[in-house]
C-alpha cells in the first residue's frame, strides 16, 4: 500500500502509478483537459487497480451522454473483477458502490457513497469532488454547500486541496445566496489553487448574480490562465463573460466569444451546446440577429433526441430544435421526456417528469408564439426547475423565456411580479434584462398617446 500527494492510501505498487494517480485528482479537481491521459496511464500500468475503473465510470457518467452508459457498466465490471483479484480497501468499495448506484438510477445515493468516504476521512478531496459534482447534476445547492461546510474545519492551511474546496464552497454559497461570502471564498481559492477554475468561475457567479457585470469582466480579464488548462470547462468560462458582455449591450463582443472561444471547437458535449443554445435565446429575447448560428446547435441537437440522460440537457436540445423549426424532432424529444416520464421510476425518469414535462411543452409553445400557454406552464414548474441541474446562472435562460413570455400575453402584472422575485433571488440588484422589462411595464401602463391627444 502506498500514499498519494493528498495522504490517501491507495493499493498500487509503483511509485510512477502513485505520481500518475495524484495528477489525475489533481487535473479532476482543477477541470484539466489532462485528466483522462493521466488516468489512462494509472490504468495501463496497473489494470487492478479497482478504484481507478470506478473513478472512470463515475467520470462518464457525469458526462450525461446515452452511448457512454455502457462503457461506465464495463468499467465497473471491470472495477469488481479486479477487486476480487487483487482486494480492495474499504474506501474504494464504497466508490464501487456508488459506480453501482448511480448505474442503478439513484445518482443520490451515489452522492451518500462519496459521504460515507467522507465520513471516514474527510480529508479525501477525490470524493469531496465527486459529491459536489453530483449534487450539482441533481440542482442540489443545498447539500453541495453543507457538505463542503462539512469538510472545511479538516482541511489545514497547508492542505494540498484546500483551495479546491474553497472553491466548491465558493459556488455553493452562491448557489445559496450567500453572496458576500461566496465572493470571499472564491478569491481565497484562486489565491491558494491559481488553476481553480470552479473558484474563479463562482466569483463570476457572484457577479452575475448581484448585476455588477462590468466588475465582473475586470475579475475575469487577465486571469486567463486560471482556465486555459480546462477541458470544455473553459468555454462556459468564456460564456460567463459573453454573458457579461450582453449585461452591457455589448453584441459586437458577445457574438465574436461565441464565434472564438465559445464554439471555437464543435463539440457535441451537452454542457457546450447548452452555453450555446442558452447565450442565443438571450440574444434573441433581446432582438439580435444571431444569423445562421442556430443551426449547428440544431444539428447536435437533433441527434440527441433520445438521449434522456438529463432533463438540462434535453430542455436546451428542444429550444435549439424548435428555434430552427424542426417539429418532427421536436415532438419526438418531447414524446421521449413524456414516455421517460410514465414509465421510469428512478431519478432520471422523475425529473423528467418534474420539472421535464411542463418544462418541454412550456418551451415548444413560446416557440411556437403561443405565450398563454408558455407562460401558464412555464410558471406552473418554475418553482421545480432546481431539479433539472444547472446553476442559476445557466436556468435563467427558463425565467427570461417565463417572464417574456407572461408580458407577449399580456400578463404584464404576473409578469411584474416574477421580476420582482427575481430581484429578491439577486440581493435587490438589477442587471440590464430586469430593467428593460420593468421599463416595457411601466411603458405599457402610460395612457395612450392618441388618447391623449384627443382628449386634448
Amino acid at each position: 500500500m502506498k500514499q498519494d500527494v493528498f495522504g490517501q492510501t491507495v493499493s498500487l505498487t509503483r511509485d510512477a502509478t502513485v505520481a500518475d494517480w495524484s495528477a489525475t485528482q489533481r487535473a479532476f479537481l482543477a477541470h484539466g483537459a489532462a485528466t483522462p491521459t493521466h488516468l489512462a496511464r494509472v490504468l495501463e500500468a496497473e489494470p487492478d487497480f479497482a478504484l481507478a475503473h470506478a473513478v472512470q465510470g463515475l467520470f462518464y457518467l457525469l458526462l450525461g451522454r446515452r452511448e457512454l452508459v455502457e462503457p461506465a457498466r464495463t468499467a465497473l465490471a471491470t472495477a469488481q473483477s479486479a477487486a476480487l483479484r487483487s482486494g480492495a480497501t474499504e474506501r474504494e468499495r464504497h466508490y464501487l458502490a456508488a459506480l453501482e448506484a448511480w448505474l442503478a438510477g439513484a445518482p443520490s445515493r451515489a452522492v451518500a457513497g462519496m459521504e460515507r468516504v467522507l465520513e471516514s476521512d474527510p480529508t479525501d478531496p477525490l470524493a469531496m469532488k465527486l459529491s459536489q459534482a453530483i449534487r450539482f447534476v441533481l440542482g442540489d445547492a443545498g447539500g453541495m454547500r453543507a457538505s463542503a461546510e462539512r469538510l472545511l474545519p479538516a482541511y489545514e492551511p497547508d492542505h494540498p486541496a484546500r483551495g479546491y474546496l474553497l472553491g466548491c464552497h465558493a459556488f455553493a454559497l452562491e448557489e445559496t445566496g450567500a453572496y458576500e461570502q461566496a465572493e470571499i471564498a472564491g478569491r481565497q481559492a484562486l489565491w491558494l489553487a491559481p488553476d481553480d477554475a470552479w473558484g474563479l468561475h463562482a466569483v463570476a457567479h457572484v457577479h452575475d448574480m448581484t448585476g455588477r457585470a462590468r466588475q465582473g469582466l475586470q475579475w475575469l480579464t487577465g486571469r486567463e490562465e486560471a482556465w486555459a488548462h480546462c477541458n470544455n470547462f473553459r468555454f462556459h468560462v468564456w460564456w460567463h463573460k459573453a454573458l457579461m458582455h450582453l449585461d452591457q449591450g455589448e453584441i459586437d463582443e458577445v457574438l465574436d466569444l461565441y464565434d472564438r472561444e465559445i464554439r471555437a471547437e464543435r463539440t457535441d458535449d451537452y454542457r457546450d451546446i447548452s452555453n450555446g443554445v442558452s447565450l442565443l435565446m438571450r440574444l434573441e429575447l433581446e432582438g439580435v440577429d444571431v444569423g445562421d448560428r442556430w443551426e449547428e446547435m440544431a444539428e447536435l441537437s437533433a441527434r440527441r433526441t433520445e438521449d434522456g440522460c438529463l432533463i438540462f440537457a434535453d430542455l436546451h436540445y428542444l429550444l435549439a430544435l424548435a428555434r430552427t423549426d424542426r417539429q418532427a424532432e421536436s415532438r419526438r424529444l418531447i414524446r421521449r421526456i413524456h414516455h421517460d416520464a410514465r414509465n421510469s421510476a428512478d431519478e432520471v425518469g422523475v425529473r423528467m417528469g418534474v420539472p421535464g414535462c411542463d418544462a418541454a411543452e412550456g418551451l415548444a409553445a413560446f416557440t411556437e408564439g403561443r405565450f398563454e400557454a408558455a407562460f401558464v406552464l412555464l410558471c406552473r414548474v418554475m418553482p421545480q426547475m432546481q431539479h433539472a441541474g444547472g446553476s442559476h446562472a445557466q436556468r435563467d435562460v427558463f425565467e427570461r423565456i417565463t417572464i417574456d413570455a407572461g408580458l407577449r400575453a399580456g400578463r404584464v402584472d404576473a409578469a411584474e411580479l416574477l421580476l420582482k422575485e427575481r430581484l429578491i433571488r439577486r440581493d435587490g440588484r438589477e442587471d440590464a434584462y430586469c430593467a428593460t422589462r420593468r421599463n416595457l411595464i411601466s411603458a405599457a401602463r402610460e395612457p395612450d398617446c392618441s388618447n391623449r391627444v384627443s382628449a386634448q
